[in-house]
């Protein structure tokens, strides 16, 4: 398996991943799965901003993608970040998740950030919730019903993990 950098080939195969989970799963409260264009946008707007937007390969194809984006957008959040991550259903269960999300919190590590959320759509989704715990994350709370989405209420889970310093140590200017 080989982790890297996405590239603006990567978005075909990021855009199929993600349109499956946004049309079968609950993880992604998106009811339409975004055009290929809007994908290179978001894609774009992150890296540009110098933050990681990762994938997964095995065999040359791509099997999966993760990246961070800021939590909020107030200047009071410029250290934290939540992050995505996406596996094409085929490929699930075959530590691609662990890879990508652990490289992912590495890098927003080096880049000098201090807390990752991750906000997990559906407290059903305990693939996600498991890999976050794996990668050292702590529940946060439950968001009870705040989507709806294949005729049910689905709950948001927050969990948190401190990078680097965390909040051990002051942001120095």
């Amino acid at each position: 398996m080989l982790i890297r950098p996405s590239t603006t080939a990567d978005i075909a195969a990021a855009q199929a991943i993600y349109a499956h989970h946004v049309l079968t799963g609950s993880a992604s409260f998106e009811l339409d799965p975004p055009a290929m264009e809007e994908m290179a946008r978001r894609r774009a707007a992150l890296t540009d901003k110098g933050l990681p937007w990762l994938v997964a390969e095995t065999g040359g194809i791509v099997r999966g993608y993760a990246y961070a984006g800021p939590y909020r957008t107030r200047p009071a959040y410029d250290w934290t970040l939540e992050d995505s991550i996406y596996i094409h259903a085929d490929a699930r269960g075959q530590g691609i998740g662990k890879a990508l999300l652990t490289r992912l919190l590495d890098e927003c590590t080096a880049l000098g950030y201090r807390q990752m959320i991750a906000v997990i759509g559906d407290s059903a989704n305990t693939g996600s919730i498991c890999l976050h715990r794996s990668c050292g994350f702590n529940d946060a709370g439950i968001l009870k019903a705040v989507g709806w989405k294949f005729g049910r209420w689905i709950d948001s889970v927050l969990m948190q993990k401190p990078l680097g310093d965390g909040d051990t140590q002051p942001i120095k200017d």
